[in-house]
């Protein structure tokens, strides 16, 4: 039955991807000064926990987006179009994630101001094995096998997407067939992790810490959670949203999650437990009209239209600064230093990713609206 529901706009959405964008910058500005031996507080559990909770939010966003579009598809034409969802898809997430696999390999290790440690092993030991797995967009699989260079490695969560993307339009479109295409998913995924673990062929020890910690970041269930909340929402499931929505229920929320993230505790599931917080916040401030919290400022929504290149490109970025500094200041290191290397490694990243978006990502944006949307 086809219902006729216009399309609805989510507020707030690009304020909750400039914060998880924020967190993960924040994250990898600390690790590579850690990296190269410069004053750094990497070692804190809060800063440590950053990058993983900004990744985190960007998963939860992600299901509770992509989950409502599925819906409202099917509930304004009575069916998913696979086909144009995996095309809207390539052409949002494959142009610059193919441009940053291509500089991380063929460009930038040639210019010495993108140098970082460790960086000759990962270009050149196991490289067909690297780019094959690059190629077919698994970078996931690629980073736990045989790791990335650091301008790249942070695509490993781009994996993760596509990969919950292979799933999710089925469940929507074929719901009464969702157990036997779960199965088959969760097969393929096994499949192609001991495909990759024979080729690879580490030894024993190795295999298990590879598992442990391809499983940690296979997050599809964080997704599937923003997906519920969009069920939620698309349904009108109001006993529950106006409970959640009342204003002493948000201010208790947000109080336990900002002593859980400033106390830098870390227990078995947090990521878990953070995601439930984070899909409480995507629902409040996306749908409820009374929101304690508001992040419409236009700062923000820049910064959340361009946080999948502010994502992609601040690796990159933040080596050049540091380069820059250790060839032209090389004696620099009082507090002025650290706050100046702050201020040019996100202000250089959000410039980057702004001209990105205007010349890259923008008309493909346009382009893949006019071709494929519903």
């Amino acid at each position: 039955m086809v219902v006729d529901k216009k399309k609805r706009y989510f507020p707030n959405l690009n304020g909750i991807r400039a914060i998880a964008a924020s967190l993960v910058v924040f994250h990898h500005l600390e690790q590579a000064k850690h990296a190269l031996g410069i004053a750094n507080v990497y070692d804190m559990p809060i800063i440590q926990h950053a990058g993983r909770l900004g990744v985190g939010l960007f998963f939860v966003l992600s299901g509770f987006l992509i989950t409502y579009l599925l819906l409202e598809e099917r509930g304004r034409f009575g069916d998913v179009d696979a086909k144009k969802f995996y095309l809207r898809r390539v052409f949002r997430i494959w142009p610059i994630y193919f441009l940053i696999i291509g500089l991380s390999f063929f460009v930038f290790p040639h210019i010495p101001i993108f140098d970082y440690p460790g960086i000759e092993e990962k270009l050149t030991v196991n490289l067909p094995e690297r780019l094959t797995l690059l190629l077919l967009v698994l970078p996931n699989f690629a980073f736990v096998l045989y790791d990335l260079p650091y301008w790249c490695a942070q695509t490993w969560s781009i994996g993760v997407e596509e990969q919950f993307y292979y799933l999710w339009p089925w469940l929507i479109k074929y719901p009464k067939k969702r157990i036997p295409i779960f199965i088959f998913f969760l097969a393929l995924t096994a499949g192609l992790l001991y495909l990759g673990l024979e080729i690879a062929d580490p030894s024993e020890e190795t295999r298990k810490s590879m598992i442990t910690t391809f499983l940690g970041q296979f997050r599809i269930q964080t997704m599937a959670l923003g997906g519920v909340c969009a069920w939620l929402v698309y349904n009108d499931k109001l006993k529950f949203l106006n409970f959640i929505f009342r204003k002493d229920v948000q201010i208790v929320a947000y109080t336990i999650l900002l002593a859980l993230f400033f106390s830098g505790v870390h227990f078995f599931g947090f990521l878990e437990v953070y995601a439930l917080f984070f899909a409480f916040f995507v629902l409040n401030v996306s749908c409820n009209p009374n929101t304690i919290v508001h992040l419409g400022h236009p700062v923000m929504d820049h910064l959340g239209k361009i946080s999948y290149g502010l994502y992609i490109y601040h690796v990159a970025v933040i080596v050049v600064i540091i380069n820059l500094f250790e060839m032209y200041a090389p004696g620099w290191r009082d507090g002025s230093y650290q706050a100046v290397l702050y201020v040019l490694s996100f202000a250089g990243s959000v410039a980057v990713a702004t001209f990105s978006f205007n010349y890259i990502e923008k008309p493909l944006l346009a382009y893949k609206d006019r071709k494929f949307g519903r």
